[in-house]
């Protein structure tokens, strides 16, 4: 990865290597308006190259508004993980810095299928009965 030392990078690929299901990073960018979409493809194209399991699928934003709907993504860049269904992972923003580290492990766990979360949190969630969305916000401080 071009920001990433290359001993990063083989990291980064000897985890890739063992994901056990393809992962779809499904790409929303707009051509106008939007500079962070050029380098958040960048480091997209990189994961990518990585892993063997892993594809891209770029969507434009306002000429595919019915599947970013769909998505819930409604600004670019973004990005959406996919397997056999909708994982419902978005990342918003370029994945810079630690945003792909971020990323890459919710490629892991999207392969696996499994939140790795304890018993007790698992139970605590079911216990939800209305929709939630969750931000998470990082900043490289």
């Amino acid at each position: 990865m071009s920001q990433s030392s290359q001993s990063d990078a083989q990291a980064v690929a000897t985890l890739l290597a063992s994901l056990p299901n393809p992962v779809k990073l499904v790409f929303f960018t707009q051509s106008i308006g939007c500079e962070m979409c050029l380098p958040a493809r960048q480091v997209l194209d990189e994961i990518v190259a990585l892993g063997r399991s892993l594809t891209i699928e770029e969507l434009n934003l306002v000429l595919d508004k019915e599947r970013a709907a769909a998505c819930g993504v409604d600004r670019a860049p973004a990005i959406a993980l996919e397997t056999d269904h909708d994982t419902r992972i978005r990342f918003l923003g370029a994945p810079l810095g630690y945003e792909a580290a971020s990323l890459v492990d919710a490629i892991r766990l999207a392969s696996h299928g499994d939140s790795e979360l304890s018993a007790e949190s698992r139970a605590l969630l079911a216990r939800v009965t209305e929709p939630v969305r969750l931000y998470v916000f990082t900043t490289p401080t």
